[in-house]
């Protein structure tokens, strides 16, 4: 998955799927597993100390959060468009960085949105200090990005290939 500044995401096609099927399953059948809950904690009696109640509201509120994210998400996808293998770092490729010149401190990670996100690769959001300063830049080039502390990290693009996950 991409993001791209036109607010537009790309996923593959199995992400996409993925993701419209967890939104199918959260405006259904979890969304009336919750309205249960909710019925039979309002049932118990009074609501200022029904902890069944307050827990059940609360997960319900998570619930409708994550509906929207996952709409917006959806409505702004783009799907099955690869970027381009070009050398240059883009969101959806894997990348694979040195930190300030030392090519034996490495990091290769992915670059996208946390709803791409596996337990198989490291992923570092677009938006992120590195993302952002490694964006644009090919292979062999060296990149600029800010650490929390305020200062700036050097790091040299070693390999960006497209994401085939």
């Amino acid at each position: 998955m991409t993001q791209t500044s036109e607010n537009v995401t790309w996923l593959t096609q199995e992400a996409y799927n993925k993701l419209k099927a967890e939104l199918e399953y959260l405006t259904g059948p979890a969304r009336a597993e919750i309205s249960a809950k909710i019925a039979a904690a309002r049932e118990e009696g009074d609501l200022r100390e029904n902890g069944g109640y307050h827990a059940a509201k609360e997960e319900q509120g998570k619930q409708e959060l994550r509906v929207r994210q996952l709409t917006q998400l959806l409505e702004n996808a783009k799907v099955g468009e690869a970027p381009a293998a070009d050398g240059a770092v883009a969101p959806g490729m894997v990348v694979t960085i040195a930190f300030d010149g030392d090519e034996d401190d490495t990091l290769t990670f992915l670059l996208a949105s946390r709803e791409y996100a596996s337990a198989d690769i490291e992923t570092y959001s677009p938006q992120s200090p590195l993302g952002t300063g490694v964006i644009g830049h090919k292979v062999g080039e060296d990149a600029q990005y800010e650490l929390p502390n305020g200062k700036k990290a050097t790091v040299k693009i070693l390999k960006a290939e497209p994401y085939e996950g």
